[in-house]
């Protein structure tokens, strides 16, 4: 008997101890996806780097409280599968979102962002942000398009001045 409420424990641990070193952790409802849609579910986030698994909910809980995340003990309710990821915070959100998208059976519940407890709708804007190189992109064209404004002005007032002194 020992030995199983001393792997439970170890369990809670593990869970509390992804919830605390994620970036993002997200909360869904499989209920109605057959096999091969939770197989191809799994493959993309764990391209992602996510990790993806099935808690019992008792335990999750623990977890939940242990990691002082009390207001996400809520959505943990009915069969609830636990997304966590260290490196990027706007995968999981953006993967679970399009997937839940194609398949109206999955449901994301909430989350977690930073060590904050989120909402359904926090997380699909989360979703819906670019990803870490879409927005580095976005910074660089920003940035850029000051001085390709000035190469512009300077080229019109080089060909301004060749036509007036032609």
């Amino acid at each position: 008997m020992s030995g199983i409420i001393e792997q439970k424990k170890q369990v809670v641990d593990e869970i509390t101890e992804k919830f605390r070193a994620s970036q993002t952790s997200v909360v869904v409802d499989y209920r109605g996806l057959d096999v091969a849609e939770v197989t191809e579910l799994r493959k993309q986030l764990r391209e992602a780097g996510i990790d993806f698994k099935v808690y019992k909910n008792s335990m999750a809980r623990r977890a939940v409280e242990a990691a002082e995340l009390n207001d996400l003990s809520d959505v943990l309710v009915g069969p609830t599968a636990l997304a966590f990821s260290n490196d990027d915070v706007v995968a999981p959100a953006r993967i679970l979102n399009d997937f839940a998208k194609k398949h109206e059976a999955l449901e994301i519940k909430g989350g977690v962002i930073e060590g904050k407890v989120a909402t359904l709708d926090q997380i699909k804007e989360l979703a819906d942000l670019p990803n870490y190189e879409g927005m580095v992109s976005m910074l660089l064209s920003v940035l850029t398009a000051p001085v390709r404004n000035f190469a512009y002005a300077a080229k019109a007032i080089a060909e301004q001045k060749e036509e007036q002194g032609a």
